[in-house]
């Protein structure tokens, strides 16, 4: 999972070596805590939060395979 969020930021981002991903593996969830520079806070997020939405809906349909719930936070 944290791969996958891993991969998307930095496919949108200009900092890419930047990004960080922080996984917390809890018995029925998981906490993916996202960092990127500054500047691509805003191609992280996107307009109204459209990009973040798309991000979320991505990794809940690869979670619904290990049955396990995600949770995406995007940290400055």
């Amino acid at each position: 999972m944290r791969e996958l969020v891993e991969i998307l930021a930095k496919a949108l981002v200009d900092h890419p070596e930047k990004v960080e991903v922080i996984e917390t593996e809890g018995e029925q969830s998981i906490i993916l805590e996202l960092k990127v520079a500054p500047d691509d806070m805003g191609k992280v997020i996107g307009k109204q939060g459209r990009i973040a939405k798309a991000i979320r809906t991505v990794i809940k349909a690869a979670a619904t395979k290990e049955n396990k719930k995600v949770i995406l936070e995007i940290i400055q």
